[in-house]
C-alpha cells in the first residue's frame, strides 16, 4: 500500500521505533527496498532527490506506484530535499505522497515563507510536508551536499517554526552529515539538542545523514523521538562495491546476471538498518 508520510509515521513515537528513508537512483534500488520490505514485513520510505528525480524521468514512477500500490507492506512515496515549489509540485504531479521543502540554508523568516507555501499545496491534495531546520554537514563523498560547519537546530525555534508551518515531519541538524565520513572526520552528535526539540514538538523528527554514523548512536535517537531516518550512501556503497567486483573478474554484459549479487548486498544493508531502527515487523501496525 502506498500512504502519506503522516500516516506511515504515526505509530512510530509510540510504539518506539524509526523508519528507514532509502535513496533510490533507478529500478534495482526500488527492488532492493521493496523486496526486503516485504520480505520482512516492514514499513519503508522510498526517497527521491531532484538530481534521481531528472535521472529516472517522471514516467519512471507509474512503475514505482504499480508495485508498492499493490504491494501489503506500507511505503511513502517521498521527495528528498526539494529545493523549490516547481520541485515540490512535479513530485505531487508524479504521485508521490511526501515532500520535503529545503529552506534550511535561508534567512529563517524566508524559511517559515517557502515552507508555509509547500504546506498549502501539498495538503490541499493530501500530501505531506517535511521542513528542515538547521543544516547538516557534507563529507564530500555525497551529491546531497551539506555544509562545512553545521548550525545545529535550536529547540525554541523549532517549536516556532512547526507551529507556524504545519509540516507533519522536520528535519534537525544534530552533526550528521551526508555522505561516507572520510577517515578521521567522525560525526558530533548532540543528543541534548535532540531531546530539548523533542520536548517541545510532537511531530515525529527526522534525521537526515544516516549513514556512517555509530549504531549506538541511531539507536539512541530513535528513543529520543526520531521517527524518520535517511540512509543512502550505506546503502549504495554496497551495491557499487559488489558490481565493481564481478565487472573486474567477468566479462558479462547481460544486466539480469550482473545485478542480482548488488541487489542482495544493498538489501543486507537496508535488513540492518530496518533492525536497527525497531522497524522490523512493523507493517502488522497498520
Amino acid at each position: 500500500m502506498l500512504v502519506s508520510m503522516k500516516e506511515l509515521l504515526k505509530p512510530t513515537r509510540e510504539h518506539g521505533f524509526a523508519i528507514g528513508a532509502f535513496n533510490v537512483a533507478d529500478s534495482c534500488f526500488i527492488r532492493a527496498v521493496v523486496e526486503e520490505a516485504e520480505a520482512t514485513n516492514t514499513p519503508a520510505i522510498i526517497s527521491i532527490h531532484p538530481s534521481e528525480h531528472d535521472f529516472v524521468g517522471d514516467a519512471f514512477f507509474g512503475y514505482v506506484r504499480e508495485i508498492t500500490l499493490r504491494s501489503r507492506v506500507p511505503f511513502t512515496l517521498h521527495l528528498d530535499h526539494g529545493a523549490s515549489i516547481e520541485h515540490v509540485q512535479r513530485a505531487i504531479q508524479c504521485g508521490f505522497t511526501s515532500v520535503m521543502i529545503d529552506g534550511s540554508l535561508l534567512p529563517y523568516e524566508e524559511n517559515v515563507a517557502l515552507t508555509c507555501e509547500a504546506v498549502r499545496l501539498a495538503h490541499a491534495v493530501g500530501v505531506s510536508v517535511e521542513g528542515e531546520l538547521g543544516t547538516i554537514g557534507q563529507t564530500g563523498t555525497s551529491v546531497e551536499g551539506g555544509v562545512s560547519k553545521v548550525t545545529y537546530t535550536d529547540p525554541a525555534q523549532a517549536e516556532d517554526f512547526v507551529t507556524r508551518t504545519g509540516v507533519d515531519t522536520l528535519a534537525v541538524a544534530i552533526g550528521t552529515a551526508h555522505g561516507i565520513y572520510p577517515k578521521g572526520m567522525q560525526p558530533e552528535l548532540q543528543m541534548n539538542i535532540l531531546r530539548d526539540i523533542a520536548g517541545r514538538v510532537s511531530i515525529p523528527l527526522v534525521l537526515h545523514g544516516g549513514s556512517a554514523n555509530p549504531d549506538a548512536e541511531i539507536a539512541e535517537s530513535v528513543t529520543l523521538g526520531v521517527g524518520k531516518i535517511n540512509i543512502s550512501s550505506d546503502m549504495k556503497y554496497a551495491y557499487f562495491q559488489k558490481a565493481r567486483e564481478i565487472l573486474a573478474r567477468e566479462s558479462w554484459w547481460d544486466p539480469n546476471v550482473i545485478y542480482p549479487e548488488p541487489i542482495n548486498a544493498a538489501r543486507e544493508v537496508i535488513r540492518h538498518k530496518m533492525k536497527l531502527f525497531g522497524s522490523t515487523g512493523k507493517a502488522s501496525l497498520y
